[in-house]
C-alpha cells in the first residue's frame, strides 16, 4: 500500500492554506514506453478535458475525491471515495468488510488549482474493505447541492465502464496537491500483498510515480474526465508479495514482481451497489462488493 503518512496532520493544515509540503523524490523510471503511447486509444487522442483538483479532498493520511455514480441526485448526502487501507480504525482484515459504520471524519476540500476552501465532514463508512478491493466510501454530513452552493464544486463522476487497456489516465492527489499522468498498462489477474489479494486490478505505466500519501487517489480518464480507478499501491523494493511489494499472479499462479511500477483498484463495479439516495446495497442487481 502507499503508506498513510505520520504527520500528515500537519500537511493537511498547510493544505488548507493553500501551501503543500514538498513531495518526496523517487526513484522510479518516469519514462513511459513507446508501446506504452502506442498503445492510446483514439478517443483518448482527441481533446481531452482539462483534470485539475477541483472535487478531490485530503485526508488526515491520504487522498480522496467527492465522488456521485449517474444517478445520484443533487439532494444525496456526498460520497467521498478512498482506500480501505485509509479508514480511520485501520486495515480491515482480509474478508472484512466495513458498511454504515458511524464516522465524524474530515475532509479539505480542494478547487481546480489546489487550494483548500472548506472542510467536508462525514457521518459515516458507508462502505470499506481491502478485500478483492482496497476502497472506502465515505457518506457526508453535505449534500452535492450543499457543496455546489458553498464551494462552486462538483462532484467527480464515477465511470460505469471498464477501463480500457492504452488510456491516459491522471492520478489526482489531494494529498500533495500533485498529479501523475500516464496510461493503463493493463489489468492484473490478482494482486497480492502481504495479508491481501485484489482482483482486476490496474496497472500503470511507469511515468505514474505515486508515492505515500496519494492513497485513495481518484484515477481520472483524460478523456471523459470521469473516475475509473482508485490508486492504491505500489511495488516499492522488488520483494515478493510483501507488505509495499505486491506481485501479479496470473490464472495460472505465475508470479511477476514489476519493481517501481504502481497499481489502482477499478471503481465501475461500485456503481450497481449504490441505490436511491446514495444508500449502499449489497444485494442490488449487478453488485459484486464483497459483503460481511
Amino acid at each position: 500500500m502507499k503508506k498513510p503518512l505520520i504527520g500528515a496532520l500537519f500537511a493537511v493544515l498547510l493544505l488548507g492554506a493553500g501551501i503543500a509540503p514538498a513531495a518526496a523524490a523517487t526513484g522510479h523510471d518516469a519514462a513511459t514506453t513507446g508501446a506504452a503511447g502506442a498503445k492510446v486509444r483514439a478517443d483518448a487522442k482527441a481533446k481531452p478535458k482539462a483534470v485539475n483538483f477541483a472535487g478531490t479532498v485530503a485526508l488526515s493520511n491520504c487522498s480522496g475525491s467527492v465522488v456521485r455514480t449517474p444517478d445520484s441526485q443533487p439532494s444525496d448526502p456526498a460520497l467521498v471515495l478512498s482506500n480501505g487501507h485509509c479508514m480511520e480504525t485501520g486495515f480491515p482484515g482480509p474478508g472484512k468488510v466495513v458498511i454504515d459504520q458511524p464516522s465524524s471524519r474530515s475532509f479539505t476540500l480542494l478547487n481546480a488549482s489546489g487550494s483548500g476552501v472548506g472542510t467536508l465532514r462525514a457521518s459515516k463508512i458507508a462502505y470499506g474493505t481491502m478485500t478483492d478491493t482496497d476502497m472506502a466510501v465515505y457518506q457526508l454530513t453535505s449534500t452535492y447541492a450543499q457543496i455546489e452552493s458553498s464551494y462552486g464544486i462538483k462532484a467527480l463522476e464515477l465511470d460505469t465502464a471498464h477501463p480500457v487497456e492504452g488510456t491516459a489516465i491522471t492520478v489526482v492527489s489531494g494529498y500533495w496537491k500533485r498529479t501523475y499522468s500516464c496510461n493503463v498498462d493493463g489489468f492484473v489477474y490478482r494482486l497480492k500483498e502481504g495479508e491481501w489479494t485484489w482482483k482486476d486490478s490496474v496497472r500503470y505505466t511507469s511515468a505514474c510515480q505515486t508515492i505515500g500519501g496519494t492513497s485513495g487517489s481518484p484515477v481520472i480518464d483524460n478523456a471523459t474526465g470521469k473516475v475509473v480507478a482508485v490508486n492504491n499501491t505500489g511495488n516499492e523494493d522488488g520483494q515478493q508479495c510483501t507488505d509495499n511489494n505486491p506481485c501479479e499472479v496470473d490464472e495460472s499462479g505465475n508470479v511477476t514482481v514489476r519493481q517501481g511500477i504502481n497499481y489502482a483498484q477499478q471503481t465501475y463495479g461500485v456503481v450497481p451497489c449504490i441505490g436511491a439516495g446514495n444508500k449502499f446495497d449489497l444485494n442490488r442487481a449487478g453488485c459484486e462488493l464483497p459483503k460481511p
